[in-house]
């Protein structure tokens, strides 16, 4: 199982929210390339790094923090937020990403899933933030009418392998990730599913490797030392 410790970018900083709520940030490290230097020292070879402002306002505003981040520690990047043209995904595989979340877009224009899959292959991730088995989109700033599950199987139509699933409701909470319906996507869609959101415990770590998820990210947990990086490779990676 590949562990993804996570850096939330806002105003070029690495925060965190929780619920996803702008109005609740909480500044960890006023220097991303730091926090990786802490992620990759404990043995990280892939970090989550996700826009933030991006996904709010629909524009990139971090490629040069994953080339920064590439340059300095060759590690692999994967990354979403404010991914909504061709131009975005490969300004950020140009810039050293190894993955490209879509998010909203593949809820507003799936065609873009289809042709950046086309054209990027397993590049290419889809990012299901849900509340109440919902997708949410822009920024979790509002919630569509479309299933979790549904928008899975049409993702997998498209040539989607790998989807980060987030429940809304647990990021940044601590309470654990939403175990039940994370194993109900995997189990039904066959799809590499990435777990995400209220990770706090070396046993929400396990219960998540005991579904067969091919990934889990973890962010606040490492920020607040709830959790230790280099403990949870050791055991889990």
């Amino acid at each position: 199982m590949q562990i993804y410790p996570a850096i939330d970018i806002i105003d070029g900083k690495a925060v965190r929210l929780s619920q996803g709520k702008f109005d609740n940030v909480t500044v960890f490290n006023d220097d991303p390339l730091s926090a990786a230097s802490d992620w990759v020292k404990a043995g990280a070879d892939y970090i989550h790094v996700v826009d933030l402002d991006g996904a709010r306002y629909g524009k990139s505003f971090i490629t040069d923090i994953i080339k920064d981040i590439k340059a300095e520690y060759n590690v692999n990047i994967q990354t979403g937020g404010g991914v909504r043209s061709i131009r975005d995904i490969e300004d950020r595989i140009n810039a050293g990403a190894s993955r490209v979340i879509i998010g909203t877009a593949a809820v507003k224009n799936p065609e873009l899933v289809k042709e950046a899959v086309k054209l990027y292959g397993e590049k290419i991730a889809v990012g299901i933030d849900a509340k109440n088995g919902m997708v949410a989109i822009s920024g979790w700033e509002e919630i569509s009418s479309v299933k979790a599950a549904d928008l899975c199987y049409e993702m997998k139509k498209y040539g989607v392998s790998t989807v980060i699933y987030t429940d809304i409701s647990k990021d940044g909470m601590m309470s654990g990730p939403n175990i039940h319906f994370t194993k109900e996507l995997i189990d039904k869609t066959g799809m590499d599913i990435i777990a995400s959101g209220g990770v706090s415990h070396m046993r929400d770590i396990e219960n998540v490797k005991n579904i067969n998820a091919s990934g889990i990210i973890i962010g606040k947990a490492l920020y607040n030392g709830a959790l230790d990086l280099k403990e949870i490779i050791e055991k889990f990676g």
